[in-house]
Formats: C-alpha cells, sequence, structure tokens
C-alpha cells in the first residue's frame, strides 16, 4: 500500500529552496541557527579567487562571496560562533588576507579545522580564528610570494614583493605561536620540495612548530567552539 509523503508547508518549501540556492551560490547553507546551538559553518575550499575569475573548472572561495556573509554573521544574534572546514591550495593574496583579517576581526568565537590541505595563503585563513585545528593526514605548504605571467624586472618589483611577504608572516606569526624565524626557515627551505623552496608540513608538524593550535578532527573543533561560546557568553 503506497505511504502518502508528509504535507510540506509553502513556508518549508520557500525555506528550501533559500538553503538550495544559498548551498549553490555560496557553498554554504546561510539559514538562522536554532537558539540552543547557533553554530554557523563555512567552508573554505579550491582556490581562493580575487580580482580575475577563475576557469570554471575551478573550484574556488570567492571573496565577494564571504567577506559579506562574514559581514552578516558578526551583526546576526542568533549566531554564536562559526566554525571554517578548510580545504584550500591558495590563492589570491589580497583576497585571502581580506578574509583572514575579517574572521580575525571577529568578536563571535571562530574556530578553522583543516582538511587536506591548507596551503600558501591559505596558511593566513587556517590562523586566523580564535583556536585551530589539524587533521592528522591534512597538510601545509608555506612558501614565498609567488607570481605567474610578465613582471617588471627592477629593484621596486622586489622590494614589493619582500614587503607583500612581510604582511604574510607579521599576520602569521601576531595569529599563531611560531616565532618569525622559525617560520621563515620553513619559507625558504630548499632541501624538501623538488623544483621550489618551502616546506609542508603534515598534521602534527604544524602542531610542534607553533603554527596550528591542536590535532583534532570535526568533534573537537566543535567541542572547542561551544567551549568558546559559553566563556563569550559569559562575558
Amino acid at each position: 500500500m503506497p505511504i502518502d509523503p508528509p504535507e510540506v508547508t509553502p513556508e518549508e518549501t520557500e525555506a528550501g529552496v533559500q538553503a538550495a540556492d544559498s548551498l549553490k551560490t555560496f557553498g554554504a547553507i546561510m539559514i538562522a541557527p536554532p537558539p540552543h546551538d547557533g553554530v554557523q559553518c563555512l567552508t573554505i575550499i579550491g582556490e581562493i579567487e580575487g580580482h580575475t575569475l577563475l576557469p570554471p573548472t575551478s573550484k574556488t572561495t570567492k571573496y565577494e562571496h564571504l567577506i559579506p556573509l562574514l559581514a552578516s554573521i558578526e551583526q546576526n544574534p542568533e549566531i554564536k560562533g562559526v566554525l571554517f572546514l578548510m580545504n584550500t591550495v591558495g590563492g589570491d593574496i589580497e583576497a585571502g588576507l581580506a578574509i583572514a583579517e575579517l574572521i580575525a576581526g571577529m568578536s563571535k568565537p571562530t574556530v578553522t579545522l583543516v582538511l587536506g590541505g591548507g596551503h600558501s595563503i591559505g596558511v593566513t585563513l587556517a590562523v586566523s580564528s580564535r583556536a585551530s585545528f589539524i587533521t592528522p593526514t591534512a597538510t601545509i605548504t608555506i612558501h614565498p610570494v609567488r607570481i605567474s605571467g610578465q613582471v617588471i624586472t627592477a629593484s621596486q618589483t622586489y622590494d614589493y614583493f619582500n614587503r607583500m611577504q612581510d604582511r604574510i608572516l607579521e599576520f602569521i606569526v601576531r595569529h599563531s605561536n611560531i616565532k618569525l624565524k622559525a617560520l621563515r626557515a620553513l619559507m625558504l627551505n630548499t632541501s624538501e620540495l623538488a623544483n621550489d623552496i618551502g616546506t609542508v608540513l603534515i598534521g602534527k608538524e604544524a602542531v610542534d612548530c607553533g603554527l596550528i593550535g591542536a590535532i583534532g578532527g570535526i568533534k573537537d573543533a566543535r567541542e572547542k567552539l561551544m567551549e568558546l561560546i559559553e566563556l563569550y557568553d559569559e562575558e
């Protein structure tokens, strides 16, 4: 005997459509969380896209999407904290730093969890939250600023690259427990990568050097976020 499907109200239908559109457009379902929870989960995946559009075959995190979302979360009293799930190869430096600075400046508790990878400018995003976690098999790649395409081969160009690199290093040091000297050594390491300079840190190595806070999974990251939310509510 066929079973009649449950009745769906117009409000539930509209909410479902909005959730699907939000997931397709922003990579996250932006709905008001239940009062007993208050956790918003956002993903930072693929390549961080800046002012130039990447090919449609590339998975991207678009800064013009994520920045307004973060601003709206900061102003939403129903959202108590944000959990960032990361698996990024890096990307546009300006866009990555903009997102990282916005996360770091949020008044609400934030936690990042690196899954798969948090490479290049993704390192700043990994350390931008109040607490950071990395899974045992995830990797983080630290290397100097690189650019593809034509550049003006003048001393001013290299000075600009150095200043850009200093901005990144300063942010990482300010938001983690790694020392600047140790971070530079990892960045300029020539003994590990075959055709480049830099270092790949796997799981616990990123924690041991002070870059990431702890080894863990989504359970650990969520528990830490709930702990931070409880402390935030008491203030």
